[in-house]
């Protein structure tokens, strides 16, 4: 099982070397094919490594992290060296100054999810400062708790696309349903459903609007309407003030299930600010007919309709505004509750909202208390680094950066995640001390002081299911392990002996036991075939089993049937459209209900004039984040090696940039390199550069150094949502592009960097 996909593998003993999707996929994932040859990669780890400046000068700031060489050491230097530096930076500073910085889809596997192995680690060790939520979903995680009660039933108990193909008239889908980031599921996948709801959907004769400057955010037949990036606040705005304007909302609904959409409408009508929010404003501001917006508006009221908003939306300044907004939209229209209506999120952002959830808790590696209650938004890295004992706002409270002298990261990669690349740098060189495992030379490996090789998924066995897909799948080794590479159960085992708790952590068990214990622990559910889990061995040789789902679900439809009875986890009880809480708060970037602000990083704004495309960061077709960018699947897609920008025929003209060129991208932040795509299908002054190629500097000892491979995190702002989430805003950001016409650099991103013996 892989995050795209269920498989089989051909293998030689060391290299994976070809791969056949699941039978029952009716629309598998082409990112499957980049698992080929990825095991003996160039990129890969081969051995334990020390930074050399680390190992000769020992623990400290350092500036040469990202460009200074490695020095080879054996397991047991590793072990030593790394068990006493953590005992060191315990007694000195205490566990609070270590950040375990792990975030990230490094496997699929219930045992070896690299994410819960080094925190059950660090809370035996005594504890570390933590991260929160997601930079996927760092601002919806913070609002819709705040107005429906939940985040995670958003999508793991969302309306099923099965019931929308059945029931909707109007599906109106902010940011469309990008079929490309329905690949992916963080438990893995054995299905991909989305494609084939959307086309019953149309059958039987149901409509679908996408709102999005990217004609292929929704694949197939639809309506599309091509906004400025940024404004899709004040489209769902001008919408609600049409409801209201012509008595089309659902004043019933409202007075039942809402709270606080008096203090709305007095925004929406412009009595609280003196702009009434009408389509003719937001086609001021958003470039569409105020006719278009007011009949989509009157269309929505007319039957069974769904409102979506993507991820993407949230991942913007002010991002809380947008999921707020629509549901707020959903609310109006009266339809939250009933199949086939009300609103979703994330739809077509990963393939988990519209798929049917498993009702039992999953086999899960217990991780225990941390006794540091210390913790940071997960895209507030580089301002923990950079500003120890700083104070700042989140959700209500007043915190502060703890003074960060370890940190230690495992599956993940920030490169890939976090905005302005040079500012991450800089803040990557304050620690003593970085600790990376990874099984490849990415650029967070590149930045470690203590480097420890990990095996990937395909060198281990392991155990796979999520809580959105009905297979629980035996994952067996393809190949044997690469060089020295180990398991990182094996690595924190070998120190929690060195350390004194070696015996708690493993609890006399191998790895192959743990598996084997996390699936007894699990048996005694029903599979959906109404028999008995069967045991281990069994379930091993067969394969896989098929656990029950609850099918046919709508998204509240309990809070709708009885809003006393099942009445939601928010102050009131109710949906906040209007949250007293929030309001209270006294924030000047996130006001008490749904609010239009003038993003920084648009083309509606003075910033514009000096940089005139808005490029938009969106996850790769050709990859899950930055994984196995080396891939074939991924490397295809590449231009001259660069990663692939598409622009309108028209803006590349104007640069006099033909299709295949070069071209260098940059603002005041950074630049970097990247493959011109001329395609119409992007909105003029539109230009879109995913996110995870391989940051690749020019100068590797530059903070600032132009990356030759095209990753666009070096443009954009680290900046948070709002003083509310601090969510992650790299989906947005303004450029300009010109022509490369110097000598081309070529890209060395997967190369590692140089790895000397020890003298």
């Amino acid at each position: 099982m892989a995050h795209w996909g269920m498989f089989e593998a051909e293998s030689d003993g060391a290299e994976v070397t070809a791969v056949h999707p699941y039978s029952g996929d009716g629309d598998p994932s082409p990112i499957l094919a980049n698992a080929v040859g990825s095991v003996r990669h160039r990129s890969r780890v081969a051995g334990p490594a020390v930074r050399r400046g680390w190992l000769e000068r020992g623990p400290g700031p350092s500036d040469d992290r990202g460009s200074d060489e490695f020095v080879a050491v054996s397991w047991d230097e590793l072990s030593e060296l790394l068990g006493g530096e953590l005992r060191r930076v315990v007694d000195a500073h205490g566990n609070r100054a270590i950040f375990g910085g792990s975030y990230g889809w490094s496997s699929p596997g219930r045992f070896h999810h690299a994410q819960s192995q080094v925190h059950r680690f660090l809370k035996m060790l005594g504890g570390y400062t933590r991260s929160e939520h997601s930079y996927s979903l760092g601002a919806t995680g913070v609002i819709m708790p705040r107005v429906v009660g939940t985040h995670w039933k958003m999508f793991a108990r969302s309306t099923n696309w099965d019931v929308i193909a059945r029931e909707t008239d109007l599906m109106v889908c902010f940011g469309g349903v990008p079929l490309k980031n329905t690949a992916v599921n963080d438990g893995g996948t054995s299905h991909h459903p989305t494609r084939g709801a959307l086309d019953a959907l149309r059958a039987r004769g149901g409509r679908i609007v996408s709102i999005s400057p990217l004609r292929d955010d929704l694949d197939g037949e639809a309506e599309r309407l091509a906004p400025r990036p940024g404004t899709d606040v004040a489209i769902m705005l001008a919408c609600a003030y049409v409801l209201a304007d012509e008595g089309l909302a659902d004043r019933a609904f409202l007075d039942r299930y809402c709270t606080g959409y008096e203090v709305f409408e007095e925004y929406l009508l412009g009595k609280a600010d003196g702009v009434a929010k009408t389509p003719e404003w937001a086609a001021a501001l958003s470039g569409l007919p105020a006719d278009t917006i007011a009949d989509l508006a009157r269309r929505m009221a007319k039957g069974r309709t769904m409102i979506s908003v993507t991820w993407s939306l949230q991942r913007v300044r002010h991002g809380e505004q947008a999921p707020w907004a629509g549901i707020t939209l959903a609310a109006m229209l009266g339809q939250i509750g009933l199949p086939g209506g009300g609103f979703g999120h994330g739809y077509g952002s990963m393939n988990e909202p519209g798929l049917a959830p498993v009702p039992y808790p999953l086999p899960t590696l217990f991780q225990g208390q941390n006794p540091v209650s210390d913790s940071i938004p997960v895209a507030a890295i580089s301002d923990l680094l950079l500003n120890p004992g700083q104070e700042y706002d989140f959700d209500g409270r007043r915190r502060t950066f703890p003074d960060i002298r370890l940190v230690y990261w495992a599956g993940g990669n920030p490169f890939h995640h976090h905005q302005d690349l040079g500012r991450l740098r800089r803040a990557l060189a304050r620690p003593d001390t970085i600790v990376v495992h990874d099984p490849y030379w990415t650029q967070m490996a590149k930045h470690a002081d203590i480097v420890v090789p990990s095996t990937t998924s395909l060198e281990r066995e392991d155990l796979s299911c999520t809580r959105n897909d009905p297979l629980m799948v035996a994952m067996h080794a393809a190949t044997r392990r690469f060089a020295d590479a180990r398991d990182d159960y094996d690595t924190f085992s070998a120190l929690a002996h060195r350390l004194g708790f070696g015996e708690r952590f493993t609890e006399g068990r191998t790895a192959r036991q743990w598996i084997e214990h996390l699936y007894d622990q699990w048996r005694g559910y029903v599979l959906a075939d109404g028999a008995d889990a069967p045991e281990f061995g069994e379930f091993w040789q067969r394969g896989f089993v098929r656990m029950r789902t609850e099918d046919q679900l709508t998204l509240f439809e309990e809070f709708r049937a009885d809003p006393e009875a099942n009445a939601l986890r928010t102050p009131s009880g109710r949906i906040e459209i209007f949250s007293a809480d929030i309001d209270g708060f006294g924030y000047d970037d996130c006001a008490g209900h749904p609010t239009w602000y003038e993003p920084e990083e648009w083309l509606g704004g003075r910033r514009a004039e000096v940089f005139p495309l808005h490029l938009i960061a969106n996850q790769p077709k050709t990859r899950l984040h930055s994984q196995l960018d080396h891939g074939a699947t991924s490397q295809d897609s590449k231009i001259q090696g660069r990663e692939p920008i598409r622009l309108h025929p028209e803006d590349a003209a104007a640069r006099g940039i033909a299709d295949g060129d070069v071209v260098r991208v940059f603002n005041d932040r950074g630049a970097c390199l990247a493959g011109a795509v001329l395609d119409d299908g992007v909105r003029t002054r539109v230009v879109q550069l995913s996110t995870g190629a391989w940051f690749d500097p020019l100068d590797p000892s530059d903070p600032r150094s132009m990356c030759v491979h095209g990753n666009p995190n070096v443009l954009t702002a680290d900046v948070g949502t709002s003083s509310l989430a601090r969510g992650c805003t790299g989906q947005h950001v303004l450029v300009q592009i010109e022509r490369f016409d110097g000598e081309l650099p070529p890209v060395r991103a997967y190369d590692p960097p140089v790895v000397r013996p020890r003298r």
